[in-house]
């Protein structure tokens, strides 16, 4: 009899009971129970053999956002023992930008629970497990206690590894929670124990058997002190591996000052990042690869300050009105809407989807006001409250954050005069907007005047952006907003 294939869904569901981002997933291991019947036509010579499986399946971290390598679990809705129907909620999950339920793809019961509340595992990583009858929770258990050396994804600096279907012939091997020694699987099914390169080093130095020593670090990797304790040695305090190369790039320099900064001063408290920090502080590291320059234009605000009193009452933000003048300005100039991600082509975006910076508790997110040039004015400000709405509650779906092709970040309103941005990775520009102050202007006649003037930068990728094109998309900018009726039709 085949083994039944293990299946892993990550498919957005279309419910929405909490009023959270929701998602189904599930992956089964199948174990089997041989049952003997006896058919009373027949003698005790004549009895039929038949096997009923049985099935425990792993719930896995699943991927909430293609940036996701590792997720927080929030709360677990439900309790250990607890029935499940499918499509219910099950898990509360925290991903780099926004809180998610977890919905179960199948009835039954709610095993073990792995990875407990206010614990990280890394995407792919079971978090629980889940029974097909009552009868198996105490099988589930006892599985996952026993074998607590057979985890799926290492918490590894790299990439976390999804586990893959055993063989057809190998026995069932549910994941649990905190393995000693964790295991890798790789795509022939076979496993490999996980220890960073320096413990490795050492083993092969000691002779000691790697397989053999039980792991103490994040999720039970195998460090260098592990292979020491195991060789009978005292553990060595000044044998680092070797520093790696003279950092050349702008991405290693900044990697390597991560890696040699000194410690901290006495009485200093350490806060680790939260799943959002991290985000942003990834997103920023991978901007230091990209050449970018910067150009500074100023824009007199009068008539767009007027407009703005006109339409406040109706509901419109100064936000709305400078995130649809950015997107009219891109559709007359596509070249600054466009992308380059492999240093070697880059792409015009067919949608002007205008991401705008908003400053959350504890974090940053930028979410995405879609088709900016198109949509109307007083439809586009109201789209914009929904959204950050839903990012002070971290209720926003991945497309609603991470579709930008051109980022706005407004600090005029804190009384900021002038200031430039960093350039999200994967796009061609981003803006920065001042205050709006009162300036003192001389016309071409010489007669001075007192104007509402704000400083814009704009910082670009000069490999796909040049300094012609973004002064070019500035003047058009600056036009539209010196004479703002356009945005109102």
């Amino acid at each position: 009899m085949a083994v039944s294939s293990s299946s892993f869904l990550s498919t957005p569901s279309l419910s929405n009971s909490k009023s959270k981002s929701t998602i189904s997933f599930s992956s089964s291991i199948s174990s089997f129970r041989h049952v003997v019947f006896r058919s009373s036509t027949t003698t005790p010579s004549h009895r039929r053999a038949m096997t009923v499986r049985s099935k425990i399946r792993e719930i896995f971290m699943p991927a909430l956002s293609s940036t996701m390598t590792e997720g927080k679990i929030v709360s677990w809705i439900k309790t250990e023992g607890e029935k499940l129907s499918k499509g219910e909620s099950v898990v509360v999950v925290e991903s780099d930008k926004a809180d998610m339920d977890v919905e179960t793809f199948y009835d039954g019961y709610l095993a073990a629970i792995v990875v407990g509340e206010g614990e990280s595992a890394p995407v792919g990583a079971a978090i629980g497990l889940l029974a097909e009858t009552e009868a198996e929770i105490e099988e589930a258990k006892s599985k996952a206690a026993s074998k607590s050396s057979s985890s799926s994804a290492p918490a590894d600096s790299a990439e976390a590894v999804v586990p893959s279907p055993p063989p057809a012939t190998s026995s069932p091997a549910p994941a649990i929670a905190q393995p000693s020694p964790v295991t890798e699987t790789v795509s022939d099914g076979l496993r490999k124990t996980v220890a960073t390169p320096y413990a490795k080093k050492l083993a092969k130095q000691h002779k000691v058997d790697i397989g053999s020593v039980a792991g103490t670090g994040p999720f039970g990797r195998i460090t260098a002190s592990d292979v020491e304790a195991a060789a009978g040695i005292a553990p060595s305090v000044a044998s680092p591996p070797p520093p790696p190369p003279a950092a050349t790039t702008p991405t290693a320099k900044a990697k390597a000052s991560t890696t040699n900064s000194p410690p901290p001063l006495p009485g200093a408290s350490i806060v680790p990042f939260t799943a959002m920090q991290s985000a942003v502080s990834k997103n920023m590291i991978e901007s230091l690869s990209v050449p970018t320059f910067r150009v500074g234009y100023p824009v007199n605000t009068d008539a767009l300050d007027a407009l703005y009193e006109k339409v406040k009452p109706k509901g419109v933000t100064m936000t709305a009105l400078l995130a649809k003048a950015v997107g009219m300005a891109l559709a007359q100039h596509p070249v600054v809407n466009a992308s380059c991600k492999d240093g070697k082509s880059f792409s015009y975006n067919g949608s002007i989807n205008v991401a705008v910076a908003v400053a959350i508790g504890g974090g940053l997110i930028t979410p995405v006001l879609e088709d900016a040039d198109k949509l109307d004015l007083y439809l586009l400000s109201q789209k914009w409250k929904e959204l950050v709405g839903k990012a002070r509650s971290k209720q926003l779906q991945p497309h609603e954050y991470n579709s930008g092709t051109f980022t706005l970040s407004n600090l005029g309103m804190f009384g900021v005069d002038r200031f430039d941005a960093i350039l999200p990775p994967g796009q061609g520009a981003i803006m920065a907007v001042g205050a709006s102050k009162p300036t003192v202007v001389a016309d071409k006649d010489g007669f001075f005047s007192v104007k509402n003037k704000m400083m814009v930068n704009v910082t670009a990728d000069h490999r796909i952006v040049y300094g012609a094109d973004l002064a070019a998309f500035l003047q058009t900018f600056a036009k539209i907003v010196e004479n703002p009726d356009s945005l109102t039709l």
